[in-house]
């Protein structure tokens, strides 16, 4: 690639560049200049000074600093692995797709360590809520590798888009000596970097089982910080007995709960349960048309209320008298007078004399139906019925073993996404996409529609497995094809309803993406013995360093991931001075990547005004000089002008 200040970076979001941006705007006296060697200016953080401003005097206890933490083996090497950018890309793939141009929802086929890294630029602080059923660390499932010399190569051998040896990542086996470290070095990275992900008001869910609910625990407060925990929901998944289990009936899983920032967030609402409507909100008055039916409650306090002398008072009875509390009431005199008046009480007479109760109607003066509080024992929603999501799927075959039911993770989507339009729902341990189900579920019950992003490795189907019977030889596939059978099923169930008046149309697509290689050929810096041979190769990439086999729309999604823009954003093919370009998102962004650029077309950018233009450096043909004229051309466009205004032009 060219070295020009223009040049477009190829590499995934620079975390502890992005780390010191922050640390920067938080403290800017910790960051000074220095002189190097050389006599160049360098920026260095004072490291003194930042624990002065934080308070922090360290004191030093048999020669080493004292901390309390979480420490295991290969923490640091997993810090350096989160630090290392990928090189990767994500292909878009039309066929495997459902109404690829027009959906907000994505699946991503590919390790999720890498997805997660591509999705920095274009994700960050963008979801609203993760929820994530990763390995439980059993001795039996498939586990990531974690040894830190696996790349992107690795992956592409195991998923069969390279040839190689054919890597295998294979089972944590409890006798390798390394069994929770294997698994802490899987998950430290993953949960940092989803981390990145989520909006100031966004929450992630993780279940687990007891065999790592203590170090996930404690290493989600290390990475969200323990005041960010919110609960530990304790999801009961069995209603019968366990006739293999040696000592007691395991009937129970977790799903941790954390905050990006619990001070962000909402106070918690699920839809009101209707059998709880028609059991207890039976009585009507002339205020049903906005406010529902009610149900009536004491206004008597119970004994667990503290003593309040002002919520001793008598309350008039409209047959004379007053009505007065054994103890106290539960409101202010002001606001019991106002309820009178707008007949929000209730007087009865009974046997043991004048009582007082309150209409708890269903919906506020707005006519918004009332909500409950999630409970953190999860009871009545059972592991069996995810099975039967499945069944009713794949006639009645079970494709995968002990999928999470849609009516679980569809409770957890409505406590973070209720009322927040536009929500993003990120899933990179998918599996067979149950969120995905969930989330096709909620729309078309017209509840809420918050797009998702599934992220699967194509991990091997076991041939003895139905899935694998079926056709399917890794879990991806079957996964994209339970979200296609999920959406047709929807659709039909939706137009055999008469009455539709109202209703949104809503997503029921997704646009499948591929990790794969870049579509751009890498710089390797030449090594000592390097070959002539190799390093002719290596100099060829200044000339042309765009794959051959590579697509047009390829490099233009690995241009949007890596220009941080959301593929899901709108993309048009349009004319523009003869030429063919995409304009993304209306043309707040132009891409041209055919071989030839002119004056011409850089003036015609030039009428459009995009926020970013992008194109080939192989375009210019070589011709430094018509590309220096190109960059003083956008230089002179922008001097003088607000940066909003301005065209960003980049190269690649």
């Amino acid at each position: 690639m060219s070295d020009n200040s223009t040049e477009m970076n190829s590499d995934s979001l620079d975390i502890s560049a992005q780390r010191r941006e922050e640390l920067k705007q938080l403290f800017p006296g910790v960051f000074t200049e220095t002189r190097s060697s050389v006599g160049e200016l360098v920026e260095t953080l004072d490291f003194e000074r930042l624990k002065a401003e934080l308070g922090a005097f360290s004191e030093i206890y048999d020669n080493r600093r004292e901390r309390y933490g979480m420490e295991w083996p290969g923490k640091r090497d997993c810090l350096r692995l989160i630090q290392e950018p990928s090189r990767a890309t994500l292909k878009p793939c039309r066929e495997e797709s459902v109404d690829f141009d027009g959906t907000e929802n994505l699946f991503i086929e590919g390790d999720n360590l890498e997805v997660l890294k591509l999705l920095q630029k274009s994700y960050y602080g963008e979801v609203k809520m993760i929820y994530i059923d990763p390995p439980y660390n059993t001795g039996k499932e498939f586990i990531y590798p974690d040894n830190y010399t696996e790349s992107l190569d690795t992956y592409l051998e195991y998923a069969g888009l390279k040839d190689g040896e054919g890597k295998k990542f294979s089972t944590n086996s409890a006798n390798e000596g390394r069994f929770h470290t294997k698994w802490l070095n899987m998950m430290y990275p993953r949960l940092y970097l989803a981390r990145n992900l989520l909006r100031e008001d966004g929450v992630i869910f993780i279940s687990i089982d007891d065999n790592e609910v203590e170090n996930l625990r404690r290493m989600c407060d290390e990475i969200f910080g323990e005041e960010n925990f919110v609960e530990n929901f304790v999801w009961k998944k069995s209603y019968g007995g366990g006739p293999k289990e040696k000592y007691a009936v395991t009937q129970h899983e977790y799903v941790l709960l954390y905050a990006r920032n619990i001070d962000a967030i909402e106070n918690f609402s699920l839809p009101y349960d209707p059998d709880k409507i028609t059991r207890y909100y039976k009585h009507q008055d002339e205020k049903v048309s906005v406010r529902g039916p009610f149900r009536v409650k004491p206004l008597e306090a119970t004994k667990s209320m503290d003593d309040r002398p002002n919520l001793v008072y008598g309350i008039p009875h409209p047959d004379g008298g007053e009505v007065h509390p054994k103890r106290q009431w539960l409101w202010s005199k002001e606001k019991v007078i106002k309820s009178i008046s707008n007949n929000d009480l209730v007087f009865v007479n009974g046997k043991n004399g004048r009582t007082v109760n309150y209409k708890q109607y269903l919906r506020d003066e707005n006519g918004v139906q009332r909500g409950e509080k999630p409970f953190s024992v999860i009871d009545g929603i059972y592991t069996q019925k995810g099975t039967d999501d499945i069944r009713k799927l794949f006639d009645d075959k079970v494709v995968i073993q002990f999928p999470k039911p849609v009516d679980l993770l569809a409770k957890f989507i409505q406590i973070a996404c209720a009322n927040n339009p536009g929500s993003i729902v990120l899933d990179f341990f998918s599996g067979s996409c149950s969120t995905a189900h969930s989330v096709y579920d909620l729309m078309s019950r017209n509840l809420i529609a918050p797009s998702f992003i599934m992220v699967q490795i194509p991990e091997k189907c076991d041939e003895s497995s139905a899935a694998y019977s079926l056709g399917y030889t890794t879990i991806a596939e079957m996964a994209k094809e339970r979200i296609r059978r999920a959406g047709n099923k929807i659709r039909e169930e939706l137009e055999g309803q008469l009455d539709l008046e109202g209703r949104e149309e809503i997503d029921l697509g997704f646009k499948v993406l591929k990790l794969d290689k870049s579509n751009f050929k890498q710089w390797q810096p030449p090594l000592r013995d390097i070959s002539d041979e190799a390093l002719i190769q290596q100099m060829e990439l200044n000339v042309d360093h765009v794959e051959p086999e590579a697509s047009e729309e390829e490099m233009l999604y690995e241009l949007l991931i890596k220009a941080g823009i959301m593929p899901t954003e709108k993309i048009e093919a349009i004319e523009l001075a003869g030429h063919c370009l995409f304009s993304v998102a209306d043309s707040s962004l132009l891409v041209h990547l055919q071989d030839r650029i002119g004056k011409e077309l850089i003036d015609a950018v030039l009428e459009v005004a995009p926020s970013q233009f992008i194109c080939l450096d192989k375009g210019f043909h070589g011709n430094d000089q018509l590309k220096a004229n190109a960059v003083k051309t956008f230089e002179a466009y922008n001097q003088g002008r607000e940066k909003i205004d301005q065209i960003d032009f980049k190269t690649v």
